[in-house]
């Protein structure tokens, strides 16, 4: 389902628990404004997108498009529409309870390496609430031609892990 920018903003504002004012303040924009983009009044200049995006937590691309790739759904692409595996990346994104978030990214060729090499994806990646990721069934799924969405797991103390393939 496409939305428009404004409530992509809103959104996105609410997920980090951000006031229209506090927003504006980071962007040197009036709470006004920010408040016409999310009513889709009125869209951000373009120079701003950079950072709107970094404070809102997604890249430029993500905000204009609302394709997120740490949410899309996984699909099965027929062989002819794959890529190649090292044009590839596995995103991983760890969010705590705290509001901390670790992301990780990495080509898919290097995780095809570590695995050669025997490395889990708590070494690969540093965080040990990585280390029952299975990198041998994420690189199977990816060869049968899975992409987005691969893993997503909650925990109950209130983390969230993503791991997907673009």
């Amino acid at each position: 389902m496409n939305t428009t920018l404004g409530k992509r903003i809103s959104d996105l504002r609410h997920e980090k628990e951000l006031k229209q004012d506090v927003l504006a303040e980071k962007l040197g924009v009036s709470p006004q404004a920010v408040s016409k983009w999310e009513n889709d009044q009125n869209c951000p200049d373009i120079s701003l997108l950079p950072l709107l995006a970094k404070i809102l937590g997604v890249s430029v691309d993500e905000l204009l498009s609302s394709k997120k790739g740490e949410t899309s759904e996984v699909r099965l692409l027929p062989e002819s529409d794959r890529k190649d595996i090292k044009d590839m990346m596995l995103r991983i994104v760890i969010k705590s309870e705290d509001g901390d978030v670790v992301k990780v990214n990495l080509p898919l060729a290097i995780i095809e390496v570590a695995i050669d090499s025997g490395l889990t994806m708590s070494q690969v990646s540093g965080n040990e609430a990585l280390k029952n990721i299975d990198l041998n069934k994420i690189m199977d799924m990816v060869r049968q031609g899975a992409i987005g969405n691969i893993i997503e797991v909650e925990s109950t103390d209130g983390n969230t892990v993503r791991v997907f393939v673009e």
